[in-house]
C-alpha cells in the first residue's frame, strides 16, 4: 500500500523537527512544516494523485522539490533525506519535542550538555536533578516533562480519527475488490466517531468459498499477522495500528455489528436487558435458549430488547438506554444541515487559498455564509493582521458580496485573548465585523483560576460572540489548558457567546464530552472547520460527528440557521 497522507505528514514533520534541532534555515523549516499541514488536512489521498499523474505542485506551498519527495514517499514509504539527517541528529530528539515544557532550544541544550537522546534518558536527569541545574530548567518545568513521560508510558497509542481514516479507506477498498464479498464494515469505535481509535474492526459477509483471509493478511500494508483463522484475523499495519477482521454469516451481521461497534459499556447494559427477558446477545445473534431470534440487522438487535434503533455515536452508556426506552432520543444533527462556516482563514494570515478561492470553495459546498476569520497581529508566526490590513480586507469582501445572489462572506477575524483577558483588536475595528471570534493561543501554562479569569473577561466584552476552540487541546499532543470549564460555560450562557465545535482533525475542540456540558449548561454552539484551506472545508463532518456524540440537534448548532437567524442569535 501506498504511504497514507498522515504517513508522508508525519515524515516532514520529524524532517522539520530535526532541522530544527539543527538550527537550519527557518524558511527551511517552515517549508517542511507548511507541506506536512498541507498534506496531512487534504481530502485527496497523494498516491490517488500520483497514480493519476497530477502535478503535486499545483498544491499550496508545494514546489517542485516538496512535490517529488512526496511522489517519493509516496512509492517508496520512506523520505531519503530523513535517514541521512538522522545519521547525524537522533531521531528520538523529535519525539522529544512532542513533551510538554520542550521544543527545538531546549531539546538541543539537553542533548548537548546532557547527552540525552531518549525518554529514558530524560527521565534519569530529572530523577538525578541534573536536568534542575540547567539554566531555563526549574523544578516545575522537571515535574511538567516528567508527567509527560508518565503519560507516554501508560497511555496505549491511539490514532486520531482522521487518520485512522486514511487508513481504513484503501483497505476497505482493497476488500471490497475481492469477487464474493457482500458487505464490509468498519465496527468499533472508528463507527462510533469518537476522536480517537485505537484499532480498527471490520466486520464482512461475502460468499462462501471467497478468500476474504487469505487477501486480507497479504495486505500490502500488512507488517506482522497476529492471528489467522477461517473467520478471524488480525493483523498490524506498518503505522503500528492493529486491525481486526470477522468473517461473519448474513444472519449475524447485524448483531456482529452492534457487538463489534460497542462500546464495551452499552452492551453490559442491553446485555443486562436481555438477561431479564430470558435472552442471550453475542455477536451471532439474540438467543431463547438455543433459539436465534434476531441477528440479521442491528434494527432486530434493538427490537428484541424493546428498544429503538440507538444512533453509533450514542452508544456510550451515558444515558441513551434510558432515554431510547422513553422515547426522548434526540433527532441527531447532520451533515447537510450545516448552512455555512463560521471559522476559515485565507492567505492573508496563514492560510494557503485566495479569498475568491475559499468562498468557490464553501458555495461549491452548498453553503449560504462563510466568515473570514484570519489571525489578529498578537500571532506574528501567522502574519496577523492589524486594523489596516484587515479593514482592506474587508472592502474586498465587500467587493466580492456585491457579485453574489445566493451567498455571502462574512468579515470576521480570530481575535486572539491577551494574556490578562483583553482583545488583540481595538472595540472599534470588532464593531465592523459581522462575526467576533476569541481565541486563546498562547500562555497555556496558566494556572487555572488566572486562566479562567483570563478567558471570563474576554468574554466580558461585548463585541465577541464565539469563542474558539476553547481547550486550546491538540489531540495526542497538547492537553486542554488548566481552567474551571464550568465557569466558562456558565459565563458564556450568560453573556450569550456561542462555544465552538473545532472540527479540524487535531483539534475536534469542544470533544463531545464537554459539547454536551456546554449545552447543558445552556450554551448555543456552532461547528466550524478552522479551514486553512479549500480542501480544509470538506473537515466539517468531524466536527458533526462531534456535535452527535454530544446529544446535539439541529436547532442547537447555529450554523444550521439561515443567514438571518445566525445574525439573530449571535451575540449583539
Amino acid at each position: 500500500m501506498a504511504a497514507s497522507n498522515a504517513e508522508i505528514a508525519e515524515l516532514f514533520d520529524r524532517y522539520a523537527d530535526l532541522l530544527e534541532i539543527q538550527d537550519a534555515n527557518p524558511f527551511r523549516v517552515r517549508a517542511y512544516r507548511n507541506a506536512a499541514r498541507v498534506v496531512g488536512s487534504s481530502s485527496r489521498s497523494m498516491a490517488e494523485l500520483v497514480a493519476e499523474g497530477r502535478d503535486l505542485d499545483e498544491l499550496p506551498g508545494i514546489g517542485e522539490d516538496l512535490a517529488a519527495k512526496i511522489e517519493t514517499i509516496v512509492r517508496t514509504g520512506a523520505l531519503p533525506q530523513l535517514a541521512q539527517l538522522e545519521a547525524k541528529v537522533p531521531r528520538a530528539l523529535s519525539d522529544l519535542m512532542k513533551l510538554p515544557g520542550l521544543g527545538p532550544k531546549r531539546v538541543k541544550l539537553l542533548y548537548r550538555e546532557l547527552g540525552i537522546r531518549s525518554f529514558e534518558d530524560l527521565k534519569r536527569a530529572i530523577r538525578s536533578g541534573a536536568l534542575q541545574a540547567l539554566p531555563g530548567f526549574g523544578a516545575k518545568t522537571a515535574a511538567r516533562i516528567l508527567a509527560g513521560l508518565e503519560r507516554q508510558g501508560t497511555t496505549p497509542q491511539r490514532f486520531k480519527l482522521a487518520d485512522a481514516e486514511q487508513v481504513a479507506a484503501p483497505l476497505l477498498a482493497c476488500l471490497n475488490a475481492i469477487q464474493g464479498i457482500k458487505t464490509v464494515t468498519i465496527a468499533g469505535s472508528f463507527r462510533r466517531r469518537r476522536d480517537t481509535v485505537g484499532d480498527l474492526d471490520i466486520v464482512v459477509t461475502a460468499k462462501q468459498g471467497t478468500p476474504v483471509m487469505q487477501r486480507f493478511v497479504s495486505y500490502d500494508a500488512v507488517t506482522e499477522v497476529l492471528l489467522q483463522g477461517s473467520t478471524r484475523a488480525s493483523v498490524r499495519l506498518r503505522n503500528g495500528m492493529q486491525v481486526d477482521l470477522r468473517l461473519m454469516p448474513e444472519v449475524s451481521y447485524g448483531a456482529a455489528l452492534y457487538y463489534f461497534t460497542g462500546s464495551k459499556a452499552h452492551n453490559i447494559a442491553v446485555r443486562k436487558i436481555a438477561v431479564a427477558r430470558g435472552l442471550k446477545i453475542n455477536e451471532y445473534g439474540v438467543y431463547r435458549g438455543k433459539t436465534r431470534i434476531a441477528g440479521r440487522s442491528e434494527d432486530e438487535i434493538f427490537a428484541s430488547v424493546g428498544l429503538p434503533y440507538i444512533p453509533p455515536e450514542l452508544r456510550e452508556n451515558r444515558g441513551e438506554i434510558e432515554a431510547a426506552r422513553a422515547g426522548r432520543l434526540p433527532k441527531l444533527v447532520r451533515l447537510q444541515d450545516i448552512r455555512g462556516d463560521l471559522h476559515a482563514h485565507t492567505t492573508a494570515s496563514d492560510g494557503h487559498d485566495s479569498l475568491e478561492a475559499m468562498a468557490s470553495a464553501a458555495r461549491s459546498l452548498g453553503y449560504a455564509y462563510l466568515a473570514i476569520t484570519d489571525h489578529s497581529r498578537q500571532v506574528r508566526i501567522a502574519h496577523g493582521l492589524d486594523p489596516k490590513r484587515l479593514r482592506a480586507q474587508f472592502a474586498a469582501i465587500d467587493r466580492l458580496n456585491a457579485t453574489f445572489r445566493d451567498f455571502r462572506l462574512l468579515k470576521s477575524a480570530e481575535v486572539d485573548v491577551l494574556d490578562d483577558g483583553r482583545l488583540d483588536l481595538p472595540d472599534a475595528v470588532l464593531a465592523e465585523m459581522d462575526v467576533v471570534l476569541a481565541a486563546v493561543h498562547y500562555r497555556l501554562d496558566l494556572p487555572a483560576d488566572k486562566q479562567t479569569t483570563r478567558v471570563l473577561k474576554a468574554l466580558d466584552n461585548r463585541h465577541v460572540q464565539i469563542l474558539a476552540h476553547p481547550t486550546t487541546r491538540l489531540i495526542n499532543q497538547r492537553p486542554e489548558f488548566a481552567a474551571h470549564l464550568e465557569k466558562v460555560f456558565a459565563a458564556a450562557a450568560e453573556r450569550g457567546v456561542a462555544l465552538e465545535i473545532n472540527a479540524h482533525p487535531d483539534r475536534l475542540d469542544l470533544d463531545d464530552i464537554h459539547a454536551r456540558a456546554a449545552h447543558a449548561a445552556g450554551c448555543k454552539l456552532v461547528v466550524s472547520t478552522d479551514a486553512h484551506s479549500t480542501v480544509g472545508l470538506a473537515d466539517m463532518r468531524y466536527g458533526v460527528d462531534q456535535a452527535r456524540r454530544a446529544w446535539l440537534s439541529a436547532g442547537d448548532v447555529l450554523n444550521t440557521f439561515p443567514i438571518e437567524r445566525l445574525q439573530q442569535e449571535l451575540r449583539h
